[in-house]
């Protein structure tokens, strides 16, 4: 077998040299002479082949209209390279395989502040204070929660009034999201979308996603956290757009409005890498790297 084959030579670019992530779409991602491909427009008259430096990326975003072979999928299991299905810019996250980054450190880090009570709601605070503007002196998680529950109802009534849309508050129905107002279902679908980008920042990082600072119970928790500090910025920016979009009459779903605003959005914001900066920010990476760890706040 050649040197080369389907990526069967012993290098391997460590995660912390290489770019971040490639987005792919409406295409066949595929091994061509040992190399890494994709292929758009597989069946039109013109299609185009792009060669994908695998080596030099830690995650790639596959997005609609796409496929993978099985030379593929072991040519990038084989340098460490993470794969994500996802929908189109970010607004769905469907799978990621545990290909496993070569690293381990800011997962321990994570575990570490985690497991720690002191550390843990000192990381819940920093957390709030990013969300809130202001660094809040309880220690209570239930009283953080309360206070931010407060602030996130007048949040609503500003931005409902900044987008001249009617409001009643926010009504939630787990078991039938769509039996409410069309502001509220803009709100359940943007959250939707906003944790999907959660969850690829997370994937890309390789942190734990059981291990949340305030959200407890779910498996995505952290996940939920980071989301969460996109609250403002993007999830209620987004759902208002779009259901002020459909108060004005556009008769495109409510859910389709918000996919494409908030792929708009994650576009022009560079959402996840900004998700990807805030994970490194929280976990608190920067003291592994200077000459003493600091103090809780």
């Amino acid at each position: 077998m050649l040197k080369g084959r389907l990526g069967l030579e012993t290098a391997r670019i460590p995660h912390a040299d290489r770019h971040g992530l490639i987005w792919l779409e409406r295409g066949e991602l595929c091994v061509i002479d040992g190399c890494l491909h994709f292929m758009a427009g597989k069946n039109s008259l013109t299609p185009h082949v792009d060669q994908i430096p695998h080596q030099a990326v830690s995650m790639i975003l596959l997005g609609p209209g796409s496929s993978v072979t099985h030379d593929a999928l072991r040519l990038l299991a084989r340098h460490g390279t993470l794969l994500a299905a996802v929908g189109q810019d970010g607004v769905r996250s469907y799978t990621a395989p545990a290909l496993l980054p070569d690293r381990s450190d800011i997962a321990r880090r994570q575990a570490e502040l985690w497991g720690n009570p002191r550390r843990r709601i000192s990381v819940a605070r920093h957390m709030y204070a990013l969300r809130l503007g202001e660094v809040l002196p309880h220690r209570d998680l239930d009283i953080l929660r309360g206070i931010e529950g407060s602030r996130v109802k007048a949040v609503y009534a500003l931005m409902a009034e900044k987008y001249a849309i009617p409001w009643a508050g926010r009504h939630y129905d787990r078991a039938n999201p769509n039996a409410t107002d069309t502001p509220n279902q803009a709100i359940n679908h943007a959250a939707t979308a906003v944790q999907a980008a959660a969850a690829i920042a997370v994937q890309a990082l390789a942190v734990i996603p059981q291990l949340g600072f305030i959200h407890e119970d779910s498996g995505q928790s952290f996940v939920l956290d980071i989301a969460d500090l996109f609250r403002e910025s993007v999830t209620l920016q987004v759902a208002f757009s779009a259901a002020k979009r459909a108060l004005d009459g556009d008769a495109t779903s409510i859910d389709r409005l918000v996919r494409r605003e908030a792929a708009t959005v994650f576009r022009k914001q560079s959402v996840i890498p900004a998700m990807i900066d805030k994970i490194k920010q929280v976990i608190r990476m920067e003291e592994l790297d200077g000459p003493g760890r600091s103090s809780d706040a």
